[in-house]
């Protein structure tokens, strides 16, 4: 004759359900402002393609590479590297401009053009490890689903009895649950400042190319 499952039990087995139907639910928490663009993007901000030429820049048009001007690149490189404060490119540049000779329009939009590719490159970077970020959620998330099932699975069998080592299941089930909910919640809560990422680079072209244009 089967015994009927504890309160205790039934209640511990509706908690771990619920916690995986959450965490699934969650797995990209940052959607909650509107649909994705994909399944694999977690940001609230749109993703969108690389920052766009005309949408920041006003100056002329030139032929040319960037690369193929030493002054250019180096300057670029640095202009581009977040490890240079906004509020010490304004001087650079200005040094450059004064330095730059007859073809200084010409030199300030290779700078530009420069500038705007090495930040375009590093953006595809930061969204390209932002969708690995997000993926890795949608797997620990589905781990944390397992372990609360095998959790509550085990619970519902020693309830009703049945000898199947129900206590073992528990030790081993409930340590991972824990460890791999705390991880989620971690990295959920990281999740925040990674998003911010693609939009700083943005900000950071817009306000290069406003302060090349200055020179021109």
């Amino acid at each position: 004759m089967l015994r009927r499952p504890c309160k205790g039990r039934l209640e511990a087995r509706g908690r771990s359900r619920l916690l995986a139907a959450a965490l699934l639910l969650f797995a990209t928490p940052a959607l909650a402002g509107g649909p994705p663009v994909d399944d694999d993007w977690p940001c609230q901000q749109r993703k969108t393609g690389a920052i766009s030429r005309a949408a920041i820049w006003a100056g002329p048009e030139v032929s040319g590479r960037w690369d193929d001007d030493a002054q250019v690149a180096a300057l670029a490189r640095k202009l581009a590297s977040r490890r240079t404060p906004l509020d010490e490119a304004g001087p650079l540049i200005d040094a450059f401009a004064k330095e730059a000779g007859a073809d200084k329009d010409k030199r300030l939009t290779l700078l530009f053009d420069g500038t705007l590719d090495l930040i375009n490159g590093e953006r595809n970077k930061v969204m390209a490890a932002i969708t690995r970020y997000a993926r890795g959620q949608k797997a620990l998330a589905a781990k944390v689903r397992d372990d609360a099932d095998k959790v509550a699975d085990a619970q519902e069998g020693q309830g009703y009895g049945q000898d199947i080592t129900a206590p073992d299941a528990l030790e081993k089930a409930h340590p991972e649950l824990k460890w791999d909910k705390r991880i989620f919640d971690d990295r959920a809560q990281a999740l925040t400042y990674v998003c911010e990422s693609p939009v700083l680079l943005e900000k950071r072209a817009f306000a290069l190319a406003r302060a090349i244009q200055e020179k021109l």
